[in-house]
């Protein structure tokens, strides 16, 4: 089960071969059918290859892992309908607009993309954990239909300044275990580094609270770098791409997040369809109109 009928090609080979190589059709057949045997997918209608193709790169090709991320997504998305059935930045926009989030515009050095969440511009009395989670999960949809971004993965940088005890209280365990899940094994995503600046004493509870959930493999990508984190964040980013607010020389952070989030709002019918349809092939046409794998204008 574990490898397909292309040869001496390895996983990271086969994840630069373009959508519609010939090589990679065995394995897009034997995940679909692997998918469609397995009971809990009955109801999907259809699997597309461009749905299936991220799962198969996530996890290098390996059918194994691959079909049994793709399990734990769907198993995800049913037991959290309160976080993934709603995909509408509009939703959240007066969060969006305090800066709290963007992904830069350049990659790394290995082709990462680069996101930045700003955990001090989120007010709970305004928006509750679930919210702040949706807008994690509305990047985490756009990017990895991103080809080097289903190759090369993400890093993300968390900025715990003005973190509270309000931030703290809106994190249970069950909500704990959802987010570390999306890290962990249910998220179509390579997760290559977990980057926390000016994190305080009292965060040091809530990261315990994460920590038992999560495997080994994301521990040891997690890097914090208290307050004085320009030297240290420096050596895993070079200083062009990040912004001056992070030791960089890139565009400025308000400027990054408020064109991450007109790239959001732009994508508002893309993630509404996706929400509907998570396992189909969804474009959009330069006008604005959806196309389904299946060729229909919506």
């Amino acid at each position: 089960l574990t490898h397909g009928s292309s040869g001496s090609m390895n996983g990271p080979q086969l994840s630069e071969l373009p959508d519609d190589s010939e090589q990679l059709r065995p394995y897009i057949s034997r995940l679909r059918r692997g998918a469609l045997q397995a009971g809990e997918l009955s109801a999907v209608r259809s699997l597309s290859s461009g749905f299936l193709l991220r799962f198969l790169r996530a996890r290098d090709f390996d059918m194994e892992l691959s079909l049994k991320l793709l399990l734990n997504y769907q198993r995800w998305r049913r037991e959290s309908p309160e976080i993934s059935s709603c995909l509408s930045p509009s939703s959240v926009l007066g969060l969006l607009n305090t800066s709290y989030h963007a992904v830069l515009p350049q990659r790394d050095c290995t082709g990462s993309r680069v996101l930045i969440y700003r955990i001090g511009q989120w007010n709970p009395k305004d928006w509750s954990a679930f919210q702040v989670f949706r807008v994690s999960l509305m990047t985490s949809e756009i990017i990895s239909r991103e080809n080097e971004t289903q190759r090369q993965g993400l890093k993300a940088i968390f900025d715990l300044a003005g973190w509270s005890l309000s931030h703290a209280l809106q994190i249970n365990p069950s909500l704990a275990r959802k987010i570390s899940s999306v890290l962990s094994d249910s998220f179509p995503l390579k997760v290559r580094g977990i980057h926390l600046v000016n994190e305080p004493m009292f965060f040091r509870p809530v990261f315990a609270m994460l920590r038992p959930f999560l495997p080994d493999k994301i521990k040891q990508r997690i890097h914090m770098h208290g307050s004085d984190f320009r030297d240290s964040l420096s050596g895993f980013f070079s200083s062009h791409i990040l912004p001056p607010e992070y030791g960089g020389h890139g565009p400025g952070i308000t400027q990054v997040c408020q064109d991450w989030t007109n790239h959001l709002l732009q994508s508002e019918n893309l993630l509404q369809q996706i929400a509907a349809h998570p396992t189909g092939d969804v474009t959009m046409t330069p006008d604005g109109c959806l196309i389904t794998e299946e060729g229909g204008t919506l």
